[in-house]
């Protein structure tokens, strides 16, 4: 009797499959020896299969759109535009905050051709990138001095490095925070040379425990903004004036590492986001945070504070490990210049986190307007309240009002639905909720409604991705 078992014969010869995909128009930009090379591993890859008795459809279709599907994977980009329905303004895998129109404008501009970078128009000699920056973060926030790094991880581990290495830095037991990426504080600390203290409780930590803490050996008090937690209930830390009286009682230095710093005032529900201008106005001498969350730029880690302790900064050889590149800083410039110019509107963040009720509901109902010729095919789309979250590790529990459209589709369960808008030529992402799509509106840009309705007219049409 004949074995149905394949056999390392039943794999086709490669000279046979390099003629067929040298001859796909697809493939045409593709140089003969890159065809060659992902052929030798698809079928190698199935030669390791068949050897370990695995199945495999060993056919010449099969292996011909495999080597073909690996190749236009490996020529695309797997970074692109997505639409971000799910109300969440900071979302950390979305890429967090959307740049307005003056930064685009001016990465464009530094992007297509060369810049300024590092060169000094007025004298003809060579300048400091950070000179782009720096007067405008001090006149926004009333630091003496400023640097700029590739983002705030890198910041606090600069600060720690230059102000604290084989020293002792005290931190809260109520803020030795972890965020996104296993990033600790305890880590950074280590990382940069230092040596933590840790005082009082994790609910409860009074002045006295910071003082009785300070030794010969102490160089820095470090004060964690708990921005993607809250500790409620029975809670207690020094006041800011308090710290920053006993810190320079003793001569040693203030940071604050804010994580997500903002230049304005944002109170919601209980919750208080304290300013850059606010904690250095304390008397805070450095106060390091984000550039891509609460302000709205590109990933950026900011240092401002004491002129004393920046001069360092920017002499130490971390500096040019960390040091922040064109495209992010021309982003950070362009929001700069729209705080200055009180030109809030114009950045995406502050738009979406300030959207009211009224101008919500009036987009939900466009959208669900524009989606219900799809009741023709016995789809449901509903107008609901919703409630969406600032995200990116910022303002912890903070809950927004929204709205949004719901979708129940007949045939096709939501999860069904929710991958075939997420595999769209310019993926979707949405929330899923009682067996329902949701789609928030509050990040939507007028743009997206048309490719969400493309999108939907052909998953009720059949055509899923």
């Amino acid at each position: 009797m004949k074995s149905n078992r394949l056999t390392m014969r039943d794999i086709p010869a490669v000279e046979r499959l390099l003629g067929i995909l040298l001859s796909q128009p697809e493939l045409g930009n593709f140089s003969r020896e890159m065809i060659v090379d992902r052929l030798r591993t698809v079928v190698n890859e199935a030669r390791d299969k068949l050897k370990q008795d695995q199945v495999m459809d060993v056919s010449v279709d099969n292996l011909v759109d495999r080597v073909k599907s690996d190749l236009l994977i490996l020529g695309g980009c797997s970074l692109r535009k997505v639409v971000n329905a799910t109300g969440v303004v900071l979302h950390t895998n979305l890429g967090r905050a959307p740049l307005g129109k003056r930064a685009i404008q001016i990465v464009d501009e530094i992007m297509s051709g060369y810049s300024t970078l590092e060169y000094n128009v007025a004298t003809g000699e060579r300048g400091s990138r950070y000179a782009h920056v720096v007067d405008k973060l001090c006149a926004l926030t009333g630091a003496e001095d400023a640097i700029v790094v590739n983002n705030n991880a890198a910041a606090v581990l600069l600060v720690l490095s230059v102000l604290a290495k084989e020293r002792e830095v005290i931190v809260s037991r109520g803020q030795l925070v972890e965020i996104g990426g296993s990033f600790r504080i305890p880590d950074v600390l280590n990382q940069s040379g230092a040596r933590l203290v840790e005082v009082g409780t994790t609910n409860k930590t009074h002045l006295a425990d910071f003082e009785q803490a300070i030794t010969e050996h102490t160089a820095v008090i470090l004060k964690v903004h708990t921005s993607n937690y809250r500790i409620v209930g029975f809670t207690a830390q020094p006041e800011d004036k308090a710290l920053v009286a006993l810190a320079h009682q003793y001569g040693i230095p203030l940071v604050e590492d804010l994580g997500s710093g903002t230049f304005r005032n944002i109170k919601v529900n209980g919750w208080h986001e304290p300013t850059v201008g606010d904690c250095l106005a304390a008397g805070i001498d450095i106060v390091t945070f984000s550039g891509d969350k609460l302000l709205g730029a590109g990933q950026a880690g900011i240092i401002a504070g004491k002129k004393q302790y920046i001069e360092k900064m920017k002499r130490h050889p971390l500096m040019r490990a960390l040091r922040i590149d064109k495209l992010s800083l021309a982003a950070l410039a362009g929001t700069l210049i729209d705080y200055l110019l009180e030109c809030g509107r114009d950045i995406p963040v502050q738009r979406m986190l300030h959207r009211q009720s009224d101008e919500l509901r009036e987009q939900a109902d466009k959208l669900a307007d524009i989606l219900q010729s799809l009741t023709a095919y016995g789809w449901n789309i509903e107008v609901v309240p919703l409630i969406s979250q600032a995200g990116g590790g910022t303002l912890p529990e903070v809950e927004f009002e929204s709205f949004g459209v719901s979708i129940v589709t007949p045939g096709y369960s939501a999860a069904i639905v929710e991958e075939a808008l997420r595999k769209n030529c310019i993926p979707i992402i949405v929330r899923i909720q009682a067996a329902r799509i949701l789609l928030d509106v509050r990040c939507l840009a007028a743009e997206d409604m048309a490719i969400i309705e493309t999108a939907c007219t052909s998953i009720a049409k059949g055509v899923i991705p």
